[in-house]
C-alpha cells in the first residue's frame, strides 16, 4: 500500500505483544496510549494523552504576551513582534500535536498535510514577526543583534525554514532527491523522514523554547512588558511535558 507521497505506508498494528514496542508506543507509556484509532478525526490528536498539557502551555504563552502588550502603548513597528512570535509558537505546537498519534495510512497522509499547512502558517507568522523587528531597527537606526535573544531569533528562523523545506521535499517529492522508482529510494526517504523528526524534537523545539525564554531578558520586556520569566518557563515546561511523552519510538527508528 502506498501513500499519496509515493512512500509505502505501514499498516498500523492495533495491538502489540505485552511490553513490545511498536509504532503505537509513545516514548513514555504503553503501546496504544497515544494512537489515533480508525474513525477518529485529526482534531482529537490535539488533546489526547498529554497533549492537553502542551495546549495549556501554548495558550498560557499567548495569553501572557498578548495581555502584556495590550496593557501598554502599541508601537506599530515593535508591538507586532511579540504578538506574532507567540502566535507562531502556538501554531508550531499544533503542527506537532496533530501528526504524532497518526497510525493508519490514510490518517498519516491527512495528518502530514495538516502538519505541513500548520507549519507553513507558523513560519509565515514568525517571519512576519522578524520582519517587524528588523524594520523597526532600520527605521530607528537600532543596533542589530543587540541581545542573545536577537541572535537566537535569527538562528531559529533559519533552522525552522530548513526544517520545513527539508520535511516538505522528503514527504512530498522524494523522487526529487532519489530519482523516480529507484530501488532503495523509498527506504532512504523514510530514513530521512526519521531525521526530520529527530531534528524537530532535539533541535528545533528546544531552540524555539530557549529563544522564547531569552525574550524575557530583553530591554523591552524588562522595562515595558514585565512578563515574569517564571511564568514563561512554566508555559514552556508544559509544552515540553505535553509533547515529548507522545513521541512514538518506532517513528524515530527506536525499538525496531
Amino acid at each position: 500500500m502506498a501513500s499519496a507521497t509515493g512512500i509505502p505506508a505501514q499498516v498500523p498494528v492495533e495491538t502489540a505483544a505485552a511490553g513490545q514496542p511498536d509504532e503505537s508506543s509513545p516514548l513514555l507509556g504503553r503501546p496504544g496510549d497515544v494512537l489515533q484509532k480508525p474513525g477518529d478525526g485529526l482534531v482529537s490528536n490535539l488533546y489526547t494523552g498529554t497533549a492537553w498539557l502542551a495546549q495549556a502551555g501554548a495558550i498560557l504563552l499567548v495569553a501572557l504576551v498578548w495581555t502584556a502588550v495590550s496593557q501598554n502603548t502599541f508601537l506599530p513597528l515593535f508591538s507586532p513582534h511579540p504578538l506574532l512570535q507567540a502566535t507562531g509558537v502556538f501554531f508550531v505546537v499544533q503542527a506537532i500535536l496533530v501528526l504524532q498519534p497518526t497510525a493508519a495510512p490514510h490518517d498519516k497522509v491527512r495528518g502530514a498535510r495538516v502538519h505541513a499547512v500548520l507549519h507553513l502558517v507558523s513560519f509565515l507568522i514568525l517571519f512576519g514577526g522578524v520582519a517587524f523587528i528588523e524594520t523597526n531597527k532600520f527605521v530607528n537606526n537600532g543596533v542589530h543583534f543587540h541581545s542573545l535573544h536577537g541572535y537566537l531569533g535569527v538562528l531559529t528562523a533559519v533552522v525552522l525554514f530548513a526544517q520545513y523545506l527539508f520535511g516538505l521535499i522528503v514527504w512530498w517529492a522524494p523522487a526529487f532527491i532519489f530519482g523516480a522508482a529507484a530501488d532503495g529510494g523509498v527506504d532512504r526517504a523514510k530514513a530521512l523522514w526519521k531525521q526530520h523528526r529527530w531534528s524537530g524534537y532535539v533541535l528545533l523545539l528546544p531552540l524555539v523554547a530557549v529563544t522564547v525564554a531569552t525574550a524575557t531578558s530583553t530591554d523591552y520586556n524588562v522595562n515595558v512588558l514585565d512578563i515574569r520569566p517564571w511564568a514563561v518557563i512554566v508555559a514552556l515546561v508544559l509544552i515540553g511535558v505535553g509533547v515529548y511523552p507522545r513521541i512514538h519510538t518506532r517513528k524515530l527508528g527506536l525499538g525496531q
